[in-house]
């Protein structure tokens, strides 16, 4: 999980941060990006990247991020935006947003399979299996995200808590009976015609 960063640092770069988004799947919700720098003298602590850790282990691991980084950023970019500029696109804009987020100089960036120009990067396949920077990237806009949907289920009579936006049979059957929120993706739409017949 250091390696990547090891050899970053061996070639003269002194903060990298690891760049990772949740959210680019759901039919609702914001798309939320996270960047994490972390010091040379980082010990790995984390095993797995956030889509095989539970949800304890994910708010466990979001703490310890936040004592031993030295910057956390969050990007933000709503269902409104996608829908104007599309998901990938909103992606890169949260991402940008959460580099500006830390406010704090870096001179490198792990990303997780996307490129990232004008920045001097490098775009990893699965990086958030090999490079910690990027690993705690995914479990900060994991926890992040999850939180945010987690509100939005207090205000809409769809169980966003549980199905964070994306299409399961439960939500489909809540789109179903309660119509399309202001949160959903409506450049989606086509594809819940397709999957939902309506």
């Amino acid at each position: 999980m250091l390696q990547i960063e090891k050899d970053l640092w061996k070639k003269g770069y002194k903060n990298i941060a690891g760049l990772d988004e949740a959210g680019r799947g759901p039919v609702a919700g914001p798309v939320i990006a996270a960047s994490v720098i972390f010091p040379r003298n980082i010990e790995p602590f984390i095993l797995k990247d956030s889509k095989k850790l539970t949800k304890k282990q994910r708010e466990y691991l979001f703490n310890i991020i936040k004592e031993k980084a030295l910057a956390v950023g969050i990007g933000i970019v709503d269902n409104t935006v996608i829908d104007r500029i599309n998901i990938y696109n909103a992606t890169k804009l949260a991402m940008k947003r959460a580099i500006e987020d830390m406010k704090y100089d870096f001179d490198f960036l792990i990303t997780d399979y996307i490129k990232f120009d004008p920045y001097p990067h490098i775009s990893l396949k699965k990086a958030d299996e090999k490079s910690i920077s990027v690993a705690a990237a995914s479990i900060v806009a994991k926890v992040f995200r999850d939180r945010v949907m987690e509100e939005f289920s207090k205000y809409y009579p769809h169980s966003f808590d549980r199905h964070k936006g994306y299409l399961t049979k439960l939500h489909r059957d809540e789109i179903l009976k309660y119509g399309l929120t202001p949160i959903h993706r409506k450049t989606f739409k086509v594809e819940l015609q397709y999957k939902l017949d309506i």
